[in-house]
C-alpha cells in the first residue's frame, strides 16, 4: 500500500492489491476521518495502526463514498466510529452488500470475519460537519452508481471525488448522463486537489483538462454506441467491437490494463439502456421466437 501526505493533515492510501483503490484520512484535533476503506482486511488495518499508533489520534468517523464492496469491506474494523453515508447507500449496502460478501466468503473462507457495517447517519442531498477545526461538505454526486457522494475538506480545499473521477469513467451501476452532470458540477468546485476513487491525485492545474477528458469520453463513448445501434444489422457487432478506449479519448494502459475490461463494460451498459429504451416490434419478437 502507498501513502502520499497531500497536506499537513490529509493523507491518501492506494492499494497495491486492488486497482489502485484510495482512502483518505483527515487528521483533525479531535480524532481523524476515514474516507472510505479498502478492499483487503490488511491494508485497511494498516491504515488503522497508522491512525493510532503513529498519529496518535483515533478514527472518529468512516465515510462511505458509495455501497461497493472495495469502498466498504473495512468498515467493520472501526467499531467505535460514527458511519456516514448516502440513504442509498444503506440500503444496497443492507441487500447487495449483504450478498456480495457472502458471495465472497463462500469461495473464500479467509474473509470469514468480515461483515457489512451499515451508515449510520445518512442524507440523501446534502451534508455538512466539523471535527476539530475540519469542516466537511458531502453531497450526492450520481452517475458511477446511484448512491455516490463527495467530500470536500474546506480548510484545505481538499476534494474526495471517489468513483465520480476515475481515470476512466465508469458507470454501470448509474448512468453516463447522471456522471457528466456530476462532472460539470465538480468543474465549478474550486478544488486544490480531487482524490480520485482510483488512482494518482489530481492537483489543481490538471483538475480541469482532467475533467473535459472525462466529459469527452463519455460523449465519445454514448455518440459510438448509439452509431454503432443505428448501423444495418449485419454491421452493428463490428461496430460495436470497434469502439476502442483510444477512439474515446483515452489510453488501454490505465489502471495498469484494467481500463479495457470497465471499457467494455461501459459499453454493454450502454447497449442495455439502448435496447431498453427501444424495444423490437412486436410482430419482430414475435419472429424471433419462431
Amino acid at each position: 500500500m502507498q501513502r502520499e501526505r497531500v497536506t499537513d493533515t490529509i493523507y491518501v492510501f492506494t492499494s497495491d492489491l486492488y486497482v489502485q483503490v484510495t482512502a483518505g484520512l483527515i487528521v483533525t484535533s479531535a480524532g481523524a476521518v476515514l474516507i472510505d476503506t479498502l478492499l483487503y482486511p490488511e491494508e485497511t488495518l494498516q491504515i488503522r495502526r497508522f491512525a493510532e499508533d503513529r498519529l496518535h489520534t483515533p478514527v472518529q468517523y468512516v465515510i462511505n463514498t458509495h455501497h461497493h464492496a472495495d469502498h466498504t469491506l473495512g468498515t467493520y474494523l472501526f467499531p467505535g466510529a460514527v458511519v456516514i453515508g448516502h440513504a442509498l447507500c444503506r440500503s444496497l449496502l443492507d441487500t447487495r452488500g449483504r450478498d456480495s460478501l457472502a458471495r465472497m466468503q463462500a469461495t473464500s473462507p479467509e474473509l470469514g470475519d468480515l461483515r457489512v457495517v451499515l451508515p449510520g447517519m445518512t442524507f440523501t442531498d446534502r451534508l455538512t460537519f466539523s471535527l476539530g477545526h475540519h469542516t466537511l461538505h458531502l453531497w450526492a454526486a450520481p452517475g458511477h452508481s446511484v448512491d455516490s457522494i463527495v467530500c470536500l475538506v474546506e480548510q484545505e480545499q481538499i476534494l474526495f471525488a471517489a468513483d465520480a473521477v476515475m481515470p476512466l469513467p465508469h458507470f454501470v451501476d448509474g448512468s453516463a448522463t447522471d456522471l457528466q452532470a456530476t462532472l460539470t458540477d465538480l468543474r465549478t468546485v474550486n478544488a486544490e486537489a480531487i482524490v480520485q476513487g482510483h488512482g494518482e491525485v489530481i492537483l489543481r492545474g490538471e483538475i480541469e483538462a482532467k475533467l473535459m477528458s472525462d466529459l469527452k469520453y463519455l460523449e465519445r463513448v454514448q455518440d459510438a454506441v448509439r452509431q454503432a445501434l443505428a448501423a444495418p444489422g449485419h454491421q452493428v457487432e463490428r461496430r460495436l467491437a470497434n469502439i476502442s478506449l483510444e477512439s474515446c479519448g483515452k489510453q488501454a494502459t490505465l489502471l495498469n490494463g484494467a481500463a479495457h475490461r470497465l471499457h467494455q463494460q461501459n459499453i454493454q451498459s450502454l447497449i442495455a439502456m439502448h435496447r431498453e429504451s427501444s424495444p423490437m416490434p412486436i410482430e419482430q419478437k414475435d419472429m424471433t421466437h419462431g
